[in-house]
């Protein structure tokens, strides 16, 4: 189970529309710390997947200025009750991680 998304997947109407809250510090490399004065590196998503019963429904790139744990939510046409959902998304430091839901 990913440690990192909660996603939730609802199907209406031949429209699915799934919502996911991403845990993530989404450093943009740009800001100090307080208390050293050093540069906190850039640490943030690149890339988000969400696929529909294996089938690549969204794929999004980001960068530094998407903000701390990112929300995602967004609608396809298709899907239906117990239909696959994969989210997974990949950052700048090699770091990744997925999850697997059913459509409600």
């Amino acid at each position: 189970m990913a440690k990192s998304i909660k996603i939730r997947a609802k199907s209406k109407g031949g429209i699915t529309t799934v919502k996911a809250l991403i845990t993530h510090p989404m450093e943009t490399g740009l800001r100090k710390n307080k208390k050293t004065g050093e540069m906190i590196p850039a640490h943030f998503i690149q890339e988000v997947v969400c696929k529909h019963n294996g089938k690549e429904v969204i794929n999004c790139e980001w960068g530094g200025s998407v903000s701390k744990n990112p929300y995602l939510a967004f609608k396809f046409n298709g899907g239906k009750k117990d239909d696959s959902i994969e989210l997974s998304w990949k950052d700048n430091k090699g770091e990744g991680d997925s999850i697997t839901a059913k459509i409600r």
